[in-house]
């Protein structure tokens, strides 16, 4: 079983979720509990699209059979990689952020397992986006990777979480963003490869620039000035 206990939600139970959970994170975009609930309660036809991509690419279907978690019993390797390779810059950016790979919250809403294991390794791949596109985990960093999430996935939270995060700027932070990040991600999400495709844990002893030329990531490019 995929995560904690799951819950089935009727209609209307699944929508007053999905509103009540929409309200919240709009007035407190750090619940990342809220921010998950609002993904599986108004994602499950983006999953479903997700799903039947996996099954159509070598690395997605042996993902669906193996169904790799991203722990620390199972990611903690990356940390004793050589500094030039992709595990270890995903182990820098957690370390240095002091992130745990098992501080995701559990999928809850989804009707089956194999949706279930989709949704939970979209919010476990999370930080292998921000490590690969070089993106700071500020507002500003979460809104512009929201931006290629929804590209790549089209889950509706992903574009409330952009709208959301964006009216919390300051004018300062929104011009950097609709300047700078915003065309940026709307590039690098088009341009890439299926994110959501790929066993990165396969490929953590690669070279980072090596795997961003593979998989046609474009990493954010230095502003000129920096959000405050």
């Amino acid at each position: 079983m995929i995560g904690g206990a799951r819950v089935g939600l009727k209609g209307w139970q699944q929508a007053a979720v999905a509103v009540g959970s929409a309200v919240g994170a709009l007035l407190d975009p750090r619940r990342a509990d809220l921010i998950a609930a609002l993904g599986e309660t108004t994602g499950k036809p983006a999953f479903e699209r997700v799903l039947e991509r996996m099954k159509r690419s070598p690395e997605g279907r042996a993902m669906l059979v193996e169904r790799p978690r991203v722990i620390s019993a199972n990611v903690g390797h990356a940390w004793e990689l050589p500094p030039n390779t992709f595990g270890a810059a995903y182990a820098k950016f957690m370390g240095s952020r002091n992130f745990s790979p098992d501080d995701r919250p559990p999928v809850r809403f989804m009707e089956t397992e194999e949706i279930a294991y989709v949704a939970t390794r979209a919010r476990e791949v999370h930080d292998f986006w921000h490590t690969l596109f070089g993106l700071p985990t500020n507002l500003i960093g979460e809104s512009a990777l929201k931006v290629i999430e929804f590209e790549q996935m089209l889950l509706p939270m992903c574009a409330l979480s952009v709208v959301g995060g964006t009216a919390r700027f300051t004018a300062k932070q929104r011009k950097l963003f609709y300047q700078h990040y915003f065309p940026w991600a709307l590039q690098a999400g088009v341009k890439c490869s299926d994110l959501m495709c790929i066993y990165y844990e396969r490929h953590f002893n690669e070279d980072l620039e090596d795997v961003r030329r593979k998989w046609g990531i474009i990493p954010a490019p230095p502003p000129q000035q920096h959000a405050v």
